[in-house]
């Protein structure tokens, strides 16, 4: 998924946010002595507000320290303030060169710092990032409101919104303007001044409740690992992650004996697939299950109540009747009765194909336990892989020799990239990073020219957030320069010192998909920073990731790094075989989980103003709704609950039915480039030039139609997940 630094800030969101704010130029707007008449120059150098010295502009990480952010923040956005005033105050009649390129070329040091911070607090945090961000959140929300509700400033706006027709620009240009003038209107510049007063107060709530929420969260994933005291308990695990469980207990300064299992931030937890120990099991999962309830040291019940009343009063007094019409306004999918539909379409065939995955697992128990018991939730994964063994008859211990981590990266990410796009990567131990386990890759275009830089990090910890994600620390436009260097983030166990890091197929296909952000933001060719990389609607940002999922088993790719780590040897043909013939098992389990936990995001964000439950109701309320959409079935949670769903109380808010909407797009485009081409430079050109180079510079759907040259179908997804004959 991905994840820009302007959410990570205000609401530090799980899972990759909304489109970055727009960069700005080297030099402030206006010349030199009219801004420094408004800002003295700093006694010290601040790294976060000099120019980088490092290749492509990358932020020295080796030079910031925690105490750098708030000064940074404070001059950075006095320095954005005073160029919005210099527009604003023109005396000059309002042109699209003084009034929107003069706002597109504002706040470059801004965005910057925002970057850079937004992406280490979900990457490495600490006790002193948080502290930051707990002080910079609502005033960076009030920095906002400044701008965006700055009447003399939309009244340029306005003025040149109305005359655009006769203004004879090229399209991006016109669509700038349309842009801008949405987002100053949606964001209240119409209101009146009570309105505008209430208005900056939700909003500044709102970021002080979002950096709480996503603390909490992360604090609570921490907090809710499970200790045992027998090794005996954890049974079916393997080794080298008891291992890995005895050396988390040590660094907790527990007993000797003792060993701790972490949890993701997902409600399902991966090593139960392993545990041979039921009740082992039910800890785990019903800790993982509690995360953010009533009465927790990290209660976010009440969090969740205040965010989604006041989102409701905002959306209200916006002229929308709910957040999620608000929110559905600018995606592809243009209302929320279109997602409704959707869930309705798919939900009771995913729920049905659940319940029959459900049954077969309870026979297998009935089989094979002496004293047999009802299926729960906590037994789903660990009976699941029991009888995809007997079904297909491998584990993920014999494939995962296959998939040592930097082998995949190197022999199947890269080696994709080169044969799409004829891209290559340098690995450069020279340029410093803000962890260890990260490691910095300069990235080379198909002319040999340098195209910017690519940084990985793959282990989890416990500073980094859950889930995977990209994000960028600078992006390319035609207006202002500069390289992009993006970055990607998985959680991956770490083994002990000296083992290979193996992956399970989902890592390996998760790699993948996190790569095909990173490409988007790689290859961004748009004129105005708006428009950039990443920044397309919320339901469209997904699509490109997901198409490149379809790499991980192309025969080529996969026969380039499937390689035993071991003895060298390929992966056998008849256990790929296998690995490919089970790709639709346990299908109705992972599209139920995630369906249960979109429709939750969606009605939370269609309730008005008075809906909204309160802190004691939240629950009760996430029950009702999977009970009448037909989602609540008890072996099968949503994939994440209420009080830990970073996705909907940030950036993903009514959006996480994103993944599924975007799928649509991915399915038919994968049917496409298997009709034209696959794995080639011509196919991977075109993808290039239509869909990974133009960010947010057309629509969305326009640039699917350049792509594919149709209207996409939602069939080939319902086949590619086995819903076709639910």
């Amino acid at each position: 998924m991905l994840t820009l630094p302007a959410a990570l800030l205000l609401a530090a969101c799980s899972e990759p946010q909304p489109p970055a704010s727009p960069a700005t130029p080297t030099q402030p707007i206006g010349t030199e002595s009219e801004v420094e008449e408004i800002v003295a120059e700093p006694e010290e150098i601040n790294p976060l507000l000099a120019e980088s010295p490092l290749p492509y502009g990358m932020p020295p990480f080796d030079e910031i320290e925690p105490d750098h952010y708030v000064p940074a923040f404070e001059q950075a956005m006095e320095e954005h303030l005073a160029e919005i005033d210099i527009i604003a105050q023109n005396p000059a009649d309002p042109t699209f060169d003084n009034t929107f390129v003069a706002l597109e070329r504002s706040g470059q040091a801004l965005i910057n710092v925002q970057r850079v911070f937004g992406n280490l607090v979900g990457a490495h945090t600490s006790e002193a990032l948080q502290a930051v961000q707990r002080e910079i959140a609502p005033r960076l929300s009030a920095h906002q409101d400044a701008i965006r509700l700055n009447a003399a400033l939309f009244e340029r706006i306005e003025a040149i919104y109305q005359q655009r027709d006769a203004l004879d620009l090229d399209a991006e240009s016109l669509r700038l303007v349309e842009h801008t003038h949405r987002q100053f209107v949606r964001a209240g510049a119409r209101l009146d001044e009570e309105q505008k007063e209430r208005l900056r107060a939700i909003n500044t709530a709102l970021a002080e409740l979002g950096t709480q929420f996503s603390q909490n969260v992360l604090a609570e994933v921490n907090d809710s690992a499970v200790v045992f005291d027998s090794r005996d308990m954890l049974a079916g695990l393997s080794d080298s992650r008891i291992q890995t469980a005895a050396n988390e207990a040590a660094d907790r300064d527990l007993e000797d004996g003792q060993y701790v299992i972490t949890l993701l931030n997902t409600s399902g937890q991966p090593p139960l697939a392993s545990m041979d120990n039921r009740s082992a099991r039910e800890r785990v999962h019903t800790a993982s299950l509690n995360r953010g309830s009533r009465g927790n040291q990290f209660d976010n019940t009440e969090i969740v109540a205040q965010i989604i009343a006041f989102r409701a009063e905002r959306a209200r007094m916006l002229g929308y009747d709910t957040h999620a019409d608000y929110v559905l306004e600018l995606q592809t999918a243009g209302s929320v009765e279109t997602v409704n539909e959707l869930h309705e379409r798919v939900g009771p065939v995913a729920v049905a194909n659940a319940r029959r995955e459900g049954e077969d697992l309870q026979a297998l128990i009935n089989e094979t336990e002496d004293e047999p018991f009802e299926l729960a939730h906590w037994d789903w994964s660990y009976y699941t892989e029991k009888l995809r063994q007997q079904r297909f008859d491998f584990d993920d211990s014999e494939v995962r020799p296959f998939f040592e981590m930097n082998n995949v990266l190197v022999n199947g990410v890269f080696y994709s990239a080169e044969k799409l796009f004829g891209i290559t990567f340098v690995e450069r131990p020279d340029l410093p990073s803000y962890h260890p386990d990260t490691t910095v890759w300069e990235v080379f275009d198909h002319d040999g020219e340098g195209l910017g830089l690519f940084i990985t990090d793959f282990y989890a910890r416990a500073t980094k957030r859950g889930g995977a994600w990209m994000n960028s620390y600078r992006v390319h436009s035609g207006l202002l320069g500069g390289h992009p260097v993006v970055g990607n983030h998985l959680n991956v166990p770490k083994p002990p010192d000296g083992e290979p890091t193996l992956l399970t197929w989902d890592e390996v296909t998760t790699m993948f998909h996190e790569f095909g952000h990173a490409v988007h933001g790689l290859f961004s060719d748009v004129q105005y920073p708006s428009f950039a990389a990443t920044s397309v609607p919320r339901d469209f940002v997904e699509y490109p990731s997901q198409v490149y999922e379809m790499w991980a088993d192309w025969p080529e790719v996969l026969a380039n790094y499937a390689i035993h780590y071991e003895t060298g040897e390929p992966i056998p043909q008849e256990l790929l075989d296998r690995v490919m013939e089970a790709s639709l098992f346990n299908e109705g389990f992972r599209t139920t989980e995630y369906l249960a936990a979109s429709v939750i995001d969606m009605a939370l964000h269609q309730l008005g103003p008075d809906e909204v439950p309160e802190a004691d109701e939240v629950m009760a309320f996430e029950a009702r709704v999977l009970a009448e959409s037909g989602m609540d079935y008890g072996p099968v949670p949503p994939r994440y609950r209420t009080p830990y769903f970073s996705h909907s109380m940030g950036g993903y808010a009514a959006g996480y039915y994103s993944y599924f909407w975007s799928e649509v797009l991915d399915a038919d485009s994968v049917l496409w480039i298997r009709e034209n081409g696959g794995l080639d430079r011509e196919t991977g050109q075109h993808f290039r030039d239509t869909i990974l180079s133009r960010g947010g510079s057309k629509d969305a759907m326009e640039l699917y139609q350049d792509f594919a040259g149709r209207i996409p179908e939602i069939e080939p997804l319902l086949e590619r997940r086995g819903l076709l004959d639910g």
